[in-house]
């Protein structure tokens, strides 16, 4: 017999034969009418996984991972506020119908059968996956089962205490709000987990307001790989600063008491604390995973002997708040509800075009409060002497730093974050001063992990903030890559549009840095972040464009609400000169804080006619250099800043070359997975002018003399170009 039928069919047996299994009496202070609000939960959250793994069968449902066994996690909810912010662990359908009998106007089996069913439909996703969440019940939606979404939850627990202080404009949590997020017990040994919630200790350690509500749901196993017993007990209940409680998920009158104290210790003391919930893994882990395959027959019996209905129908007759037989009577209703609906839903329309599956990749705009820009007078007050300064050219980490505090002063919600970024002011200086301009609550030293940055930057944009975090070096980004493919760029996907998480992050990279090299401060692929879709990835080449660019990153993260990557090239931060020694031709003056770039545009160095350099970054750098050669030569050429790395400016480039006979690609980039790679594509599709690239090799980058030998150089640029013209237009 299928484990699901059987362990329904056992749930009506033992009801009616009062074959309960064992447990403590009902007790704490859970009332009558929400306890047996928790069953009706619980037994909608069954029917749910009942009626799932039939329509699968019947070609109308598609992935069946369920709830079964969790269903204590209704009485979470019960102990919690709508208001409180829920980062869901995916077996958390009872907790979700729970918060949706608090809030009124909600159809929560409809719309749980519309997500079952990838219907258009579906009020959250939109018929893109079967995922928990709801706007209106502030549970952003979560595709994770590996606890991608914890680090997330530490940053929008941190934006509460800093949205009390700033009041940004979009502010979505009350000031006395928690954070709930839930996992399980196998990835609660992950490091994502492990690091974001040390990231909380180490928080909540140095008297920072931390409230987070950890929810570790504890079945025993990871889909056949056991957890040994007693494991999270012994590696959660004595960390600092992390409050631990434990309750019996099969007994709500338990569960409900202990998460109701543990919510309260998070609210009143704005600490983050750790709630065991023990469970039991029904049907097993999803789809057609057979338990017998890895657990022996009596272990999984066992597991069904522990049905937390079962223990529910106990509870209730032993409190007086329900009859067995009305109890079961629930559950048969229940079900036979759930068989009608679905006979609804599956006529409902479902995605069938690309173009309808893509059009939640790009959030909605966002209509913000008009801006005049920084005023003279706090201008005056920020920048002291360095207003004197802006009369006289400057290199590109000054010109950056100006322009964050421009950002800044303009817009109260945007708040840095990253390793060193405060007192230090960056390994490279580029955020020196602004600490003492903004204060530690804007300017935000963090702990060394990668992961808690972006986590901490996506979870404050939950909460109407605009973070700007800074990854350290290109090659530490790869930590934590999936905090913006897993968590980042699928949230307005999954939510269709309802949930976003704009930000800009600042990324130090690419190649060419003379004294201070190896791979790890050398990183020339940036491939990760090209293959996000919905993400915006954006480079400068000199001071001057690094600010304009810069304020329209941020105007794309506050007004469109996207996800912006704004990648800055090491090597040219200090530059100062272009074909000699000395000559300052690198440096430019600080734009006025009103001029941007737009998304999109590139800019054309140049009008010659004979090739059309294409470039960015340092390989502009070089190709001006190139370009000079070039001319003392005869050769007239025009070199292409694109500014913008992905999405590509297709129709501005294609534009740019414009009358040039020839085509020459310059990529600091790796010749395979490199920028080129896609800009020769489109040059092949677009135009047929002869075309030619110069790209890095497949190799990393070493340390010494060597530093720059596998990258584009002056010379190999030159010589790719007069290659190019003895190939003719």
């Amino acid at each position: 017999m299928d484990r699901a039928q059987n362990v329904h069919e056992s749930f009506l047996h033992r009801s009616v034969e009062g074959d309960l299994p064992p447990g403590a009496a009902p007790g704490g202070p859970l009332g009558h009418d929400v306890a047996v609000r928790l069953f009706r939960a619980g037994c909608l959250t069954r029917a749910l996984d009942i009626v799932s793994r039939r329509m699968q069968a019947a070609g109308e449902g598609f992935y069946t991972i369920g709830s079964s066994g969790h269903e204590g996690m209704a009485a979470v909810a019960a102990a919690l506020r709508p208001t409180d912010m829920a980062f869901l662990h995916y077996r958390d359908a009872a907790f979700q119908i729970e918060r949706a009998n608090q809030v009124p106007g909600q159809s929560i089996l409809w719309d749980m059968l519309l997500s079952f069913t990838c219907s258009s439909d579906d009020p959250i996703s939109g018929g893109r996956h079967k995922v928990l969440g709801s706007k209106a019940l502030n549970i952003p939606p979560q595709t994770s089962t590996i606890a991608s979404h914890l680090p997330k939850a530490v940053g929008a627990a941190y934006s509460i205490g800093l949205a009390k202080k700033l009041r940004p404009e979009h502010q979505a949590l009350p000031d006395d709000a928690i954070v709930m997020c839930s996992f399980g017990d196998a990835s609660a040994n992950h490091s994502t987990a492990q690091g974001a919630i040390n990231t909380s200790c180490w928080t909540a350690y140095q008297k920072v307001p931390m409230p987070v509500l950890w929810v570790c749901e504890d079945n025993g196993i990871g889909i056949s790989t056991r957890t040994p017993t007693g494991w999270i007990a012994a590696n959660f209940a004595n960390k600092p600063d992390l409050a631990y409680f434990a309750c019996d998920g099969l007994d709500i009158y338990d569960t409900f008491s202990a998460a109701r104290e543990a919510a309260e210790h998070v609210r009143t003391r704005r600490k983050p604390a750790f709630l065991h919930v023990r469970t039991v893994r029904l049907y097993g882990h999803a789809g057609a995973d057979v338990q017998t395959a890895y657990m022996t027959k009596a272990a999984v019996e066992a597991d069904e002997a522990n049905d937390p209905l079962l223990h529910s129908v106990r509870l209730l007759e032993a409190a007086g708040a329900l009859a067995r037989e009305k109890a079961l009577a629930i559950y048969q209703e229940t079900l036979a509800r759930v068989e009608r609906v679905r006979g609804e839903v599956v006529t409902r329309p479902r995605l069938n075009t690309a173009a309808g599956v893509m059009a939640s990749l790009i959030p909605p705009r966002r209509e913000n409060a008009p801006s005049n820009g920084p005023s003279a007078e706090a201008r005056a007050t920020a920048f002291g002497a360095d207003l004197k300064a802006m009369d006289s050219p400057q290199i590109m980490s000054r010109c950056i730093n100006w322009a964050l505090t421009d950002l800044m002063l303009e817009h109260r919600e945007i708040a840095l974050m990253g390793e060193d970024v405060g007192a230090k002011g960056g390994v490279y200086g580029v955020t020196q001063k602004l600490v003492n301009r903004f204060g530690r609550a804007r300017v935000i030293d963090t702990l060394l992990d990668e992961q808690s940055i972006l986590g901490l930057g996506l979870g404050m944009a939950h909460n109407g903030l605009l973070p700007i975090p800074e990854i350290q070096f290109l090659a530490y980004y790869h930590n934590a890559e999936d905090q913006l493919r897993g968590e980042g760029a699928t949230l307005p996907f999954f939510s269709n549009g309802q949930f976003t998480n704009p930000m800009v992050l600042r990324i130090a990279g690419l190649g060419y840095q003379k004294g201070f090299g190896g791979h790890f401060h050398n990183d020339n692929s940036f491939a990760a972040l090209r293959d996000v879709p919905g993400l915006i990835l954006c480079c400068p080449s000199n001071g001057a464009d690094a600010a304009r660019l810069l304020r329209e990153c941020v105007r794309l993260a506050r007004e469109e609400q996207r996800l912006v990557v704004f990648l800055e090239p090491i090597a040219l931060y200090p530059m100062r000169d272009l074909h000699e020694p000395g000559d300052g031709l690198w440096m430019r003056h600080y734009p006025a804080p009103g001029e941007r770039i737009d998304f999109g545009d590139v800019t054309v160095h140049g009008h010659g006619n004979d090739i059309a350099m294409i470039s960015y970054a340092n390989g502009l750098h070089l190709s001006l250099q190139a370009q000079h050669r070039l001319a003392a030569s005869g050769i007239a050429s025009r070199v292409i800043d694109l500014h913008w790395l992905n999405p590509l400016p297709e129709t501005a480039m294609l534009d740019a070359i414009g009358a040039a006979s020839r085509v020459l690609v310059v990529d600091e980039t790796r010749r395979t997975g490199g920028l080129a790679e896609a800009l020769m594509a489109l040059l092949a599709e677009r135009t047929d002018k002869p075309i030619a690239r110069q790209v890095a090799e497949d190799s990393f980058i070493p340390t010494g003399p060597a530093y720059a030998t596998t990258m584009p150089s002056v010379d190999s640029i030159v010589a790719a170009a007069g290659a190019l013209m003895e190939r003719g237009a």
